[in-house]
């Protein structure tokens, strides 16, 4: 009978395994790995095989991604408990009788924080879990948690489900401190507290980085340490990946993770059984530490919301406010728009909004020209930004240079997808939704990258989001509202609105948001732009009547006339019900927008100036 893995533990550093995936690749196999436990048995019994022989004192099932959610992509969700179960069987088929068999759960939500509802992974845990403790494995390990939360979460179902030992890995985008900003002790200790027997983590980085990261953890008090580095960082050549880390640089390196009390030494990505097996000769016969030093670092985190700029939409929460969209143009003759900035600027506008490359079509840059506007003008520039055109790398590096540029108040929006627009081959990115880019420009104004590392700086950023009240399900769009609100949006701007009633109904919606809402109107120019705002512009719907009114008129000039009367009357109905009006300038043409501004500006103080008048519950 072998000793049960955490007394082994007091007395020696064990090695685990490798990547499994990485020697699967190897083999030509590029699918889902965790179907191979049945349809390629052998192959999986051999990567077992391979470990031990190395030298590995525990290894893991073949199960990282044995979950229903992560097997949804491959059509094998109700596969879930005939992948573990098989798994199970297959690594105590290779395991020698002093072996320890883990079975591993991987994170759902990844690195990318894709929106994963908690309950959905607490299901799918328990599902995975219960077929792995059913199969006779000697503990679980939780592995690639690049989200707190959800290991936290999981941590504990697993508590509850068994008292055998559990590992409980983290994994970092910088050493030291994962994606929130907690430091990776901190996470540790929590992890301890939480019932974790043997704690730490795993991928992406190095032993290098590993190492560093390592260096300021003390020993934990009941719990052990562990490290299951990366082999390197992945090369791409001819449509493949490879890691290319040398044996003897692990095993120059397992004397460090033993210097920093690693218990349970093992690999992740990259790593083959050659790197399990310089592992075990670094380490030799040496002891595991039994105390550890650690000197306390300063955080060079800043938490500060503090700016001496006051939020564009504080006017709105007791007075009027009048933001107007006006894009920035699709050519470089600027002469014109900034004209029209100037005319916006003087007719009272509370700020100007550039849309980020709307329709998907390319427009000057508005984060250029919001800084133009910023040192030119006295109307203060909004600028939107979308997740469809930049990945993580392009959001951050762009975000720090809107803070740079002291352009603070932002609109997060999707984007357009790029096939309405005038390149429909572009990719459209969308690495994070509108929700989670909330959430990251926040973390920015605690001074925390997305990686979790320090910006040295907070940023100053106040969120505007969008909000569609053009819905069938009102009550439903509001509820998205309120997750936005959770994300840290701090007031909202509406797609344009072309329904009297409907603007109504969207006030009694929202009676109890404290958020402010700016109501969107945007005049017509036509008839044509009627129809085609009504059926082909996502988001957007036309009342019968507004369409006939339209079509009704005969000249251009009627047109104009038609599309200010029912503007003004979209616009006398939402200055009853909202504190916020959103213009929009129907393409281009800014004396149109004027006009409006104009009309609003007069229309308030003639409200002002009437004793007794009566509004309804104001937004």
């Amino acid at each position: 009978m072998k000793t049960p893995i955490l007394d082994e533990m007091k007395k020696r550093i064990l090695i685990g395994d490798g990547a499994m995936g990485t020697l699967l690749y190897s083999y030509g196999i590029d699918r889902c790995f965790e179907e191979l436990n049945v349809s390629h048995a052998s192959e999986v019994l051999h990567v077992h095989q391979a470990y031990i022989g190395a030298g590995a004192d525990v290894v893991q099932t073949n199960t990282y991604g044995a979950n229903a959610i992560k097997l949804a992509r491959y059509g094998l969700e109700h596969e879930v408990g005939r992948f573990n179960k098989a798994a199970v069987q297959l690594a105590k088929k290779a395991a020698k009788p002093e072996t320890y068999v883990f079975g591993t759960i991987g994170g759902i939500r990844g690195f990318q924080k894709q929106s994963v509802q908690t309950e959905e992974i607490r299901r799918s845990f328990r599902e995975q879990a219960d077929v792995l403790l059913d199969g006779g494995v000697d503990g679980l390990l939780l592995e690639t948690y690049y989200d707190f939360s959800e290991l936290k979460e999981v941590l504990k179902l697993a508590r509850e489900a068994t008292d055998l030992p559990i590992v409980a890995h983290v994994s970092m985008q910088e050493p030291g401190v994962l994606i929130n900003g907690m430091s990776l002790a901190e996470a540790l200790r929590e992890l301890e507290s939480l019932g974790a027997d043997i704690v730490g983590t795993n991928c992406r980085l190095g032993p290098f980085h590993m190492i560093q990261a390592l260096r300021g953890i003390p020993l934990p008090k009941r719990a052990f340490l562990s490290a299951y580095p990366n082999g390197s960082l992945p090369d791409y050549r001819d449509g493949k990946l490879y890691y290319e880390t040398e044996p003897g640089y692990f095993k120059k390196y397992a004397v460090d993770f033993r210097n920093e009390g690693i218990r349970l030494l093992g690999g992740c990505c990259g790593t083959t059984p050659v790197h399990i097996e310089a592992f075990r000769q670094g380490l030799s016969e040496l002891e595991p530490i039994r105390e550890k030093s650690v000197s306390k670092r300063v955080s060079t985190i800043i938490i500060s919301d503090n700016h001496p700029e006051t939020p564009l939409f504080e006017k709105a929460k007791s007075g009027r406010s009048v933001f107007v969209e006006f894009d920035t143009p699709r050519h470089l003759n600027t002469s014109g728009f900034f004209r029209g900035v100037r005319a916006l600027q003087d007719a009272g506008a509370d700020a100007i909004t550039m849309a980020d490359n709307s329709l998907a079509s390319p427009r000057i840059s508005n984060a250029a020209i919001g800084r133009l506007i910023k040192e030119e003008f006295t109307v203060p520039p909004l600028v939107h930004l979308t997740c469809r055109d930049r990945n993580l790398i392009g959001l951050q590096s762009h975000l720090m240079g809107l803070d740079v540029l002291g352009l603070h108040d932002v609109l997060i929006v999707t984007g357009d997808p790029t096939k309405i627009g005038d390149f429909p081959g572009a990719t459209s990115v969308y690495d994070v939704s509108s929700m989670e880019l909330i959430r990251l420009v926040k973390q920015f104004n605690h001074g925390i990258s997305y990686s979790g590392k320090s910006l040295r700086h907070p940023t100053h950023f106040r969120v505007a989001a969008a909000f569609n009240p053009n819905v069938r399900n009102l009550d439903r769009a509001v509820q998205r509202l309120k997750r936005k609100i959770e994300c840290g949006a701090d007031y909202f701007i509406s797609q344009p609105v072309f329904d009297r009633q409907q603007i109504i109904e969207t006030s009694k919606a929202l009676r109890g948001i404290s958020a402010p809402v700016y109501i969107g109107i945007m005049p017509l120019t036509s008839a044509t732009n009627a129809e085609f705002l009504h059926n082909e512009v996502p988001g957007i719907r036309l009342p019968d009547d507004v369409r006939e009114r339209m079509a009704a008129a005969r000249t251009p000039e009627e047109a104009r006339r038609t599309s200010l009367e029912i503007a003004k009357e979209l616009i006398d109905t939402s200055m009853e019900y909202f504190r916020g009006i959103y213009l929009i300038t129907p393409m281009g043409r800014f004396t149109v927008t004027v006009e409006l501004l104009k009309y609003i500006k007069e229309k308030e103080r003639l409200l002002l100036a009437a004793p007794g008048h009566q509004a309804g519950e104001i937004v």
